[in-house]
C-alpha cells in the first residue's frame, strides 16, 4: 500500500512539471496563462506562434508520463505503476504549482499508456491521427481514441489498466466538455484554421 501511495505522489510530481510554461518562458514568449485557453499544453503553446515549442511540449508532456511509469515499474512492479500513471495525469491537469490549473492531459494520457501497454498505445495514436485527419478536428481524434482505449486494453487482457483508463477517459472527456459543445455546434476550430478557439492538450 505504501509503495502505491509513493508511486502516486511521484507520478504527480512528474506530471505537474509545466513544460509548456517553462519552454515558453525560456523562449521569451508571452505568458502562456494569459493567452488562448490559459492552459499549459501543446495546443495553447501553438498559439504563441512557435510550432517548435508546441512540438517539444507535446513530446515532453508525454515523456513525463512515460518516465513516471517506467521508473516505478523498475522499482515496484505490479499495481504501483498504475498509481504512478494516475498521479502523472492528475499532476498535469491539476499542478499544485499553478493553482491546480494545468492542461487537458492527452499527451500525458498517451505517455503513461506507452509505459503500461505500448500495443494499445499504438491503437490510440492510430485512432487519434486517423480521426483528426479525416475530420480535421484534433479534439475529436483525442476523444475517440481515449474512449476506445479501455476497450482495447480489455481485448489485450489488461483488465487492471482498462479500469484505470476508463476512469481517466471519463475525466478527459469532462475536461473537453467545451470542445464537445463546440463540436456539436459545428464551431470547433479545425486543424490548420487561422483562428483556433479549441484546446485539447
Amino acid at each position: 500500500m505504501l509503495s502505491s501511495v509513493l508511486a502516486l505522489v511521484f507520478g504527480y510530481l512528474c506530471g505537474s512539471i509545466p513544460f509548456g510554461l517553462l519552454l515558453t518562458r525560456l523562449a521569451g514568449t508571452a505568458d502562456l496563462r494569459s493567452i488562448g485557453s490559459g492552459n499549459i499544453g501543446a495546443t495553447n503553446v501553438l498559439r504563441t506562434g512557435r510550432k517548435d515549442l508546441a512540438a517539444a511540449t507535446l513530446l515532453l508532456d508525454a515523456l513525463k508520463g512515460l518516465a513516471a511509469v517506467l521508473i516505478v515499474s523498475a522499482l515496484a512492479p505490479g499495481l504501483p505503476p498504475l498509481f504512478a500513471a494516475a498521479g502523472a495525469f492528475l499532476g498535469h491537469v491539476f499542478p499544485v504549482w499553478l493553482n491546480f490549473r494545468g492542461g487537458k492531459g492527452v499527451a500525458t494520457f498517451l505517455g503513461c499508456l506507452i509505459g503500461l501497454d505500448w500495443h494499445v498505445a499504438l491503437v490510440f495514436i492510430a485512432l487519434w491521427l486517423g480521426v483528426a485527419v479525416v475530420t480535421r478536428y484534433s479534439s475529436a481524434g483525442a476523444l475517440v481514441a481515449s474512449a476506445a482505449t479501455p476497450v482495447a486494453l480489455l481485448i489485450d487482457g489488461r483488465r487492471d489498466v482498462a479500469i484505470l483508463y476508463g476512469l481517466l477517459a471519463i475525466m478527459l472527456w469532462v475536461l473537453h466538455r467545451a470542445n464537445i459543445a463546440r463540436l456539436l455546434a459545428g464551431t470547433e476550430s479545425k486543424i490548420g484554421a487561422s483562428k483556433s478557439v479549441g484546446d485539447n492538450a
